[in-house]
């Protein structure tokens, strides 16, 4: 028997909701939709209830938007990962949700297939950004003034050189959203390999997540 996803949808769009459960039922018999939530305060409330173990939020909903709703719940059930589906890219959305725990976020013009695709990686541990909103993130990462004065003079952050080539390998394939699994088949290396030099990236670049780790990789370029 296939172990299924468990996936809860959060959006006020009850038509695009719907349409989207009926998709996942036919082309993705490993994702059950285990509820649907048309607000923040009912995304936060079915977590509990059914324990899902992605949430599909949206943006701007009634009541309590999906930005506030991604702190909740990633401060009361910290296993449930949130992949932010919207149709808005502004950057303070982006920062903001990724900041309080988003696992990714994706904008609703991509495909059924490339949807499905998210979900099962968010599910093995990836991160997703979409190439669209990734463009405004470099652009929108704060930096202080004299970081901005240092840039100029080398535009290279310290940690880049710290890691070796396959170190740098691997952060940019984690950045472009592959999951530990799919590094591994691409570097032709064991899984547990790859933990290791994840684990060993993360203290080089001073982070604790994947998140972080892809944040850093894309100001630096290494995404491409």
């Amino acid at each position: 028997m296939i172990k299924k996803i468990k996936l809860l949808l959060a959006d006020d769009q009850k038509l695009f909701a719907e349409s989207l459960q009926a998709v996942l039922k036919i082309r993705a018999e490993d994702i059950e939709i285990v509820g649907i939530a048309k607000n923040g305060y009912e995304a936060v409330e079915l977590c509990g209830q059914t324990r899902p173990d992605i949430v599909l939020m949206d943006i701007r909903m009634p009541k309590l938007d999906g930005v506030e709703s991604t702190k909740i719940i990633r401060e009361k059930y910290p296993s449930i990962r949130v992949l932010i589906l919207t149709t808005f890219d502004d950057d303070k959305y982006v920062v903001e949700a990724l900041r309080l725990g988003a696992i990714g976020y994706l904008l609703k013009d991509m495909s059924p297939m490339e949807l499905i695709h998210a979900v099962r990686t968010v599910h093995e541990g990836g991160v997703l950004i979409s190439s669209q909103v990734a463009g405004k993130l470099v652009k929108k990462i704060a930096q202080t003034p004299e970081e901005k004065e240092n840039s100029e003079e080398d535009p290279r952050p310290d940690w880049l050189d710290e890691l070796s080539d396959k170190e740098k390998e691997i952060l940019a394939l984690l950045a472009q959203g592959y999951d530990n699994k799919e590094i591994a088949k691409r570097i032709y290396a064991a899984e547990q390999t790859v933990k290791n030099y994840v684990s060993i990236i993360y203290s080089k670049l001073g982070v604790k997540d994947r998140v972080q780790a892809s944040l850093l990789a894309i100001r630096a370029g290494l995404d491409s």
